[in-house]
């Protein structure tokens, strides 16, 4: 698999590697999102059926609409990280398992990461990604284009809550599915528990010591 996607670490990518390697950072991200974007998925489904009406075509499109939106802008993230994994794989500062194997580089991504976690936009963001309602009343658009700009604009919301903690698979390893698994739950919890904001402050500051450990 690692062969197939360019990930052989004596061989220098091919344009075919950049393009597996974008496909697999963009499942991964519909993948460790999709959980914690389900829920203002269904309740924008749910508010553009609430007129009664029997448009059931209309609503599966718009509804799709809305989907495609929010995976187009986490498929333009997956671009960069794409491009990053093939930067880092041209420095030769990635292991077999995908994962930094420089301290500093570990250290400076944990770093950067936690301070993230404690910005005013990490938290403007987070609160739009936890009032799912309030942004459907403010942000409201009607037809299917309307619905992919809505789309857009919440995957915007949920890009700038979540990038840096996506970044952090660069330190753990892009391919540790225990990772994985680990940073979609964190994700879950954070946008949608009751104490997601003090959640995402505990882990800023968390990482933030991690990384100075690991620079040092």
């Amino acid at each position: 698999m690692m062969a197939a996607m360019g990930m052989n670490m004596n061989m220098p990518w091919r344009p075919t590697d950049f393009f597996f390697t974008f496909a697999m950072w963009a499942v991964m991200m519909i993948g460790m999102m999709g959980p914690s974007a389900a829920p203002m998925l269904l309740l924008f489904a749910t508010a553009r059926g609430g007129g009664g009406g029997g448009d059931k075509r209309g609503l599966s499109l718009t509804t799709l609409a809305f989907a495609l939106g929010y995976i187009a802008v986490w498929a333009g993230f997956s671009v960069g990280a794409a491009a990053a994994q093939w930067g880092l794989h041209q420095a030769a500062m990635l292991s077999a398992v995908l994962a930094s194997s420089s301290s500093r580089l570990s250290g400076t991504i944990l770093m950067a990461a936690g301070a993230y976690q404690l910005t005013p936009w990490k938290s403007k963001c987070l609160t739009r990604c936890r009032t799912s309602l309030g942004f459907l009343i403010t942000s409201w658009r009607d037809g299917a284009e309307g619905a992919f700009r809505m789309g857009f604009r919440h995957g915007t919301y949920c890009l700038g809550c979540c990038w840096a903690l996506m970044c952090v698979l660069f330190v753990v390893g892009v391919m540790n599915l225990i990772w994985v698994a680990v940073l979609t739950g964190f994700v879950l919890i954070e946008k949608t528990g009751p104490a997601g904001t003090l959640v995402s402050r505990v882990a800023g500051t968390a990482m933030l010591i991690l990384g100075v450990m690991a620079f040092v």
